[in-house]
């Protein structure tokens, strides 16, 4: 294996640990704020994600996109004695799903772990390509 092939797997490694590090962050965010029902623009917090776009024509690993917000309806609860209720006693919540937000936190970190377990390999091979070189 030469040494041009196996400087794009360190790449990709590290832009997927790029790439799981910011969606842990969001997913974080999202789990934090899934009470939250106004935010600066006055309505309730929506949901964030991030838009993944792969680089190069071959495998070059991943970009971030852009982060979007999930444009869905927000949930209607009923709560009378909210400062954010309508008239009807409703208040809109996030539309933010604590079961989907930990089935995400649980698929990142498993690509977080899967990228940092292709590093690690690295490193050992360069360690004994190193002592061998002694």
């Amino acid at each position: 294996m030469s040494i041009d092939a196996i400087a794009p797997m360190v790449d990709i490694a590290a832009s997927g640990l790029r790439a799981q590090s910011l969606r842990l962050n969001l997913i974080a965010g999202n789990i934090a704020n899934a009470q939250t029902t106004r935010t600066v623009t006055g309505e309730p917090y929506r949901r964030q994600d991030v838009v993944l776009q792969t680089t190069g024509d071959d495998m070059g690993g991943v970009t971030v996109l852009n982060v979007a917000h999930d444009m869905t309806d927000f949930r209607q609860v009923l709560m009378p004695g909210h400062p954010d209720a309508d008239e009807d006693g409703f208040v809109q919540m996030p539309n933010v799903q604590l079961p989907v937000e930990m089935m995400n936190l649980v698929t990142a970190t498993r690509a977080y772990q899967a990228n940092v377990a292709v590093l690690k390999r690295y490193q050992d091979m360069v360690e004994t390509t190193v002592e061998l070189l002694r």
